[in-house]
């Protein structure tokens, strides 16, 4: 990562790949797209944003010494895998899975009229080689202009653990509503994505599926459009 990285990536820009069941965009490069200036923020490897036709979904597939977040943003994820696990996700739940020394899984949308979208995100772990785990729950309930702890490496504050040094924070801020995320010593890189909405911030507007990566100076202080609600998704990293 760059000393002082400031990197603005506009939906437009991600790379995309269709099938006749999958529309996916990808903020880094992922499968046949590939830029070695896209490679990742730290140890935050892939962000791809799904829709998923009904019907449609991914055969049993392997992974290995990844951890694999899914967020619901609507819809539903039929999940199964070589740990046993299998259930229906539904739309504001988060699913986690740390393949780990090795897990097959695979992934469908079970309804036959409606699709499903989502969020899925990759970060490599701080230790290769570790045993499979999965959780998955639902989302806390967002209280507006405030910020909820998604991720972390210890479980805090009801946030799911992870196995990297990394922490997500989500915010659905009202229209025109300010609020300010403090930057620690310990994790200062941070990328921003924007769910819905628009917001400012770090010298940027960004709209929904934009992303910011930066290592700002100062705390970061965000700012929402006034034509609706905005929420974003902020990863908080080491440099």
């Amino acid at each position: 990562m760059n000393k002082q990285p400031h990197i603005v990536t506009r939906s437009a820009d991600r790379f995309s790949t269709r099938l006749d069941w999958l529309e996916s965009y990808h903020s880094f490069s992922f499968g046949e797209h590939y830029d070695p200036n896209r490679m990742g923020f730290g140890p935050l490897r892939v962000v791809n944003d799904d829709i998923i036709a009904p019907g449609g979904g991914f055969a049993p597939h392997p992974h290995r010494n990844m951890e694999i977040v899914t967020i619901l943003l609507e819809g539903q994820l039929q999940h199964k895998d070589s740990l046993g696990n299998g259930r229906v996700i539904e739309s504001g739940e988060i699913q986690y899975m740390s393949a780990g020394s090795g897990v097959v899984h695979s992934e469908y949308n079970p309804s036959k009229t409606k699709p499903t979208h989502l969020l899925q995100i990759w970060i490599e772990p701080s230790q290769k080689g570790l045993p499979p785990d999965y959780e998955d729950r639902r989302l806390l309930s967002q209280v507006r202009d405030s910020w909820r702890l998604v991720l972390s490496d210890d479980g805090r504050d009801h946030s799911m653990k992870i196995r990297q040094e990394v922490e997500l924070r989500s915010a659905v801020l009202q229209p025109g509503s300010q609020l300010d995320l403090q930057v620690s010593a310990k994790l200062p890189a941070q990328w921003i994505f924007v769910i819905s909405g628009s917001v400012q911030v770090g010298g940027e507007t960004l709209h929904l599926g934009d992303s910011l990566g930066t290592v700002p100076n100062a705390d970061l202080h965000f700012k929402a459009g006034g034509e609706g609600e905005a929420e974003v998704l902020v990863f908080s990293l080491p440099r």
